[in-house]
């Protein structure tokens, strides 16, 4: 059977004023976007069945590397988007909760800068 699958626009790139929207650092900051489906989970039937294609693709949200990096180290893809797929959701997560509330008292990122 062949899925008919939409075209999703992710928005633009982030501009460089931009802060964390989890623990609202900006200064000289890289932000990636976080997918709150991880994408290696969009073509399992478990979230076709739950999810759009544009609600998977297009639900992201703006983090520090060194945010983007606490959540994937505290919780597994398949946690990740059957539990934790919203903001709030992920806030709720002990671990990154006392990461975000930790990290946002410092001004520079801690993780090692990608080449």
């Amino acid at each position: 059977m062949k899925v008919a699958w939409t075209r999703v626009r992710l928005p633009p790139p982030p501009p460089f004023n931009m802060s964390c929207e989890l623990c609202n650092r900006s200064e000289g900051l890289v932000l990636d976007r976080h997918h709150y489906i991880p994408k290696s989970l969009h073509s399992t039937k478990w979230f076709k069945k739950r999810y759009s294609n544009k609600k998977m693709r297009g639900d992201v949200v703006l983090l520090c590397r060194d945010c983007h990096e606490a959540i994937h180290k505290f919780i597994t893809e398949k946690e990740l988007g059957k539990f934790y797929n919203t903001k709030e959701k992920l806030l709720s997560h002990e671990r990154v909760a006392s990461f975000v509330e930790w990290i946002a008292t410092k001004k520079n990122q801690f993780s090692k800068v990608r080449r």
